[in-house]
């Protein structure tokens, strides 16, 4: 999920993005549906049964999200694999775009902005937290070259927006590496990136 507003946040996963409408932000502000939204991005393709393993729930409740995530254009049926009774899904090719609305007194469009940017970025924490908690898990080569990075600055807000115009070529960049699903070697890996000024943080008088 990508914003230009306040908040600010991405969910690519090609090199195109759409905004999402008020009927798309209201069907996804859901955290199940975030979840499995989330999942696909990093599993590629799944099952409604499957997905049910992953979150816990059962396979109705997750075969029901999936239809109202296909419904508003976020996933898609996989062609050609599956049967009737066991369908299998993935996210759609474009990454989407989410910016708090316009009208300062539009609340209820606020704080559902909001639930879905904060779902987001409680599944990346997640991420996160699982990675510290299950490293051992992992073969060395990939924990040689994992990277948790944080790095403070003082910047302009035209500094920020050059910062944020190096990330998105750098981001252009890995388009290379698209489509590797099937590649022997390979599995999935994720790249956050966060940009923001800190709200507690005072700005310099010029």
């Amino acid at each position: 999920m990508s914003t230009d507003d306040a908040v600010t946040t991405s969910e690519d996963v090609e090199d195109t993005e759409q905004s999402l409408g008020p009927a798309q932000l209201k069907a996804l502000a859901h955290p199940l549906r975030i979840q499995i939204l989330d999942l696909l991005s990093a599993h590629s393709a799944l099952t409604a049964s499957g997905i049910a393993e992953l979150v816990g729930e059962s396979s109705g409740s997750t075969s029901y999200h999936l239809r109202q995530l296909a419904r508003h254009g976020f996933i898609q049926e996989v062609a050609d694999r599956g049967t009737g009774r066991e369908r299998w899904w993935e996210r759609r090719p474009g990454g989407f775009r989410l910016g708090l609305p316009e009208d300062p007194e539009d609340v209820a469009a606020i704080a559902t902005s909001l639930t879905v940017a904060l779902e987001f970025e409680k599944a990346r924490a997640r991420k996160i937290q699982s990675l510290l908690e299950n490293s051992q898990t992992l073969d060395r080569e990939w924990l040689d070259v994992t990277r948790l990075t944080t790095t403070a600055l003082w910047l302009t807000a035209e500094q920020m927006a050059e910062v944020g115009a190096a990330w998105e070529q750098f981001s252009d960049a890995l388009d290379r590496f698209s489509h590797q699903e099937q590649t022997p070697g390979a599995r999935p890996v994720q790249v956050h990136f966060n940009l923001f000024p800190l709200v507690d943080g005072t700005e310099n008088p010029s």
